[in-house]
């Protein structure tokens, strides 16, 4: 009887014992989020110090891969010196807007960082096709076609850091080789 009531006792206890169950983090989601940012342009590719206007939407293809359409505006105003032999060499003037369109793949660092819930950390890269519209200020007879070193395509590497204030809305800053923003970022 008193093993009876020892194999009971036993019993009782493992199974009114609550045991330890693992911690499990729910599985980040990176995918639908609109990202709008404003910047600046630098290197000659862009044009010095030109204000930058993205957007882009991102959607999840892997546990940490995004791909995500985009597009940037940006203008700004040039010299351009020329010459030819009935004419001295002068400066004209131009304005060009570019607007660049494409996809921006990314890789989110998050879990090998060990980062928290807050913060995202990625690197990535954009490819697409760049639209441009140059008007000359002055009476100019040479080459009207403005040819970047790039041609039309759009190349750009990017890393970059996004701070959650929740789950729906957060701040990112993405530095790249041709252009920089800040902005928000909306999580859907």
């Amino acid at each position: 009887m008193k093993r009876n009531l020892l194999h009971l006792f036993i019993l009782f206890t493992f199974f009114a014992t609550p045991l330890p169950a693992q911690e499990t983090k729910p599985i980040e989601r990176y995918g639908n989020t609109l990202n709008l940012g404003f910047g600046m342009g630098y290197f000659g590719y862009v044009g010095y110090n030109t204000p930058v206007f993205h957007i882009n939407y991102e959607i999840q293809v892997d546990k940490n891969l995004t791909i995500a359409p985009f597009i940037s505006f940006y203008r700004y105003h040039r010299s351009y010196y020329w010459g030819n032999h009935n004419h001295p060499y002068q400066y004209y003037y131009y304005d060009e807007t570019v607007i660049p369109i494409g996809a921006k793949v990314t890789y989110y660092f998050d879990k090998l960082l060990h980062a928290s819930s807050k913060w995202d950390f990625y690197l990535a890269g954009s490819l697409g096709y760049t639209i441009r519209r140059t008007v000359w200020q002055s009476e100019y007879y040479g080459e009207t076609m403005i040819r970047p070193r790039s041609g039309y395509l759009y190349l750009d590497l990017h890393i970059g850091s996004e701070y959650h204030f929740n789950k729906k809305l957060g701040a990112f800053i993405d530095l790249s080789s041709g252009m920089s923003t800040l902005g928000l970022a909306f999580h859907f």
